[in-house]
């Protein structure tokens, strides 16, 4: 999709991750409809919801009129878009895969507010504070985690897929990483064969020290207690919110390298 030539004045967002880029980079007041869980920043709690991850509703966004629509490719049921396409709707898609690709995002939708002065800024700022992150992880010590998406079933990632770039910048080395699938299902006991020196999850996926101590004894993660819970709307969505996930991730690994060096 080619850069607007014109302001849009009626946005409608289909994913999280897209409202809080379009706040990012300007379009917040013409924000008329949203997605479920598109809660920030909170002005978008106000917002109309026109989607939820059972669908979208197609009658009620088509009579809403948007001249531009803000979607996820991987998340959207492609069905119902390739129908709003081919009504004619204007349709952006994100398909943020690596974290350069954020500040990109906010740039090409900054084409679309009234001025992309404030697109190009928060770009700018992102891509400023990602540098400063990544030159100073960049030489640390590589740390084995294991990042669990879901508890039942027990999801992770693959690298090369949301989120395992925010890891890599801290020096984490998936123990999951060649997994055929993207997003791959598996089970206690193949987390204990690949031996993380640290487990991270989110609320969502329950995960906890309890879950773990059976295998007390058995896994470097749960023995040292580096098992933590991360803001999953950081880690998970692409956004400039992704650099306090940074944070977070490299903070919890600096803990490993300490634990490692005082026992050495």
């Amino acid at each position: 999709m080619s850069f607007a030539t014109q302001p849009a004045t009626r946005v409608i967002s289909l994913s999280p991750h897209m409202t809080e880029l379009a706040y990012a980079a300007g379009l917040g007041d013409k924000l008329i409809a949203a997605t479920d869980y598109s809660d920030y920043p909170k002005a978008a709690l106000e917002l109309e919801r026109v989607a939820n991850h059972r669908g979208i509703k197609l009658e009620r966004i088509v009579a809403l009129k948007p001249d531009l629509i803000l979607a996820w490719k991987s998340g959207n049921p492609p069905r119902e878009m390739a129908k709003l396409e081919q009504l004619g709707f204007n349709v952006v898609y994100s398909t943020s895969k690596a974290l350069p690709a954020i500040a990109d995002t906010i740039e090409r939708l900054g084409q679309y507010a009234d001025s992309p002065r404030q697109a190009q800024q928060a770009a700018k700022d992102y891509r400023e504070k990602l540098a400063q992150l990544t030159q100073k992880y960049q030489n640390q010590e590589k740390v084995r985690y294991f990042y669990q998406i879901s508890a039942a079933p027990m999801i992770t990632v693959a690298d090369g897929h949301w989120p395992t770039q925010v890891f890599q910048v801290c020096g984490g080395e998936n123990i999951f990483a060649t997994s055929k699938a993207p997003y791959p299902q598996v089970s206690q006991e193949q987390v204990v064969i690949r031996q993380p020196e640290i487990i991270f999850g989110t609320s969502h996926a329950n995960t906890n020290v309890d879950i773990w101590q059976d295998w007390q004894g058995k896994i470097p993660a749960v023995d040292n207690r580096q098992v933590f819970t991360v803001n999953s709307d950081w880690l998970n969505r692409p956004t400039p919110r992704t650099l306090k996930a940074i944070k977070q991730v490299c903070d919890h690994l600096d803990t490993v390298r300490k634990q490692r060096r005082a026992t050495q």
